[in-house]
């Protein structure tokens, strides 16, 4: 593997099969992202040309992670909060592809993402992720802290249901009283 960029993605279509590509792989390995298996092409090129839309209007960031010029991993960055929330921002939809697991592409990307959260003024970070074969090693070892599981939350990609485990971070500097 070479060297791991990370850039924030714009609408193409190039960048759009990608990671339609990469939703559909992680929704096939029991990846607890919002979508059940078999996820068709257009039910998830619908969500990313949606994403990527949010993107153009400011409302979010997505966050590739590059190893040459293949789209191997992904996070989202919600900045479109309500108005009593200026302070905070959202991160989902990670993923990394099977192929690049365990190589340190889900640490990079949400390094990035704090970072640009930081230049946004944002002081503070919350994540979900499952309680089974979630990425919450991941988010502990970058310092979120646990505030709790709400059992049964979603449905497994193949089926039954899983808790989710409710994380956050301060950041940057506290200015809002």
């Amino acid at each position: 593997m070479s060297e791991i960029t990370i850039a924030p993605l714009t609408a193409s279509p190039a960048i759009c099969a990608a990671l339609t590509e990469m939703l559909i792989e992680a929704v096939a390995s029991g990846g607890s992202v919002s979508f059940m298996h078999p996820l068709a092409p257009e039910q998830a090129n619908a969500f990313w040309t949606a994403s990527l839309a949010a993107v153009s209007r400011g409302e979010r960031i997505v966050l590739g992670a590059f190893d040459a010029e293949k789209l191997i991993g992904t996070v989202t960055l919600l900045l479109d909060l309500p108005p009593n929330q200026p302070h905070r921002a959202e991160i989902v939809k990670m993923m990394t592809r099977t192929s690049h697991r365990r190589r340190g592409v889900a640490r990079a990307l949400m390094l990035a993402a704090e970072s640009l959260a930081i230049a946004r003024g944002r002081t503070l970070l919350v994540l979900d992720t499952a309680t089974e074969d979630g990425a919450a090693g991941l988010y502990e070892g970058l310092g979120f802290t646990l505030s709790g599981i709400i059992p049964d939350y979603a449905l497994k990609p193949y089926g039954g249901l899983v808790g989710t485990m409710i994380y956050w971070k301060r950041i940057g500097e506290t200015t809002l009283t």
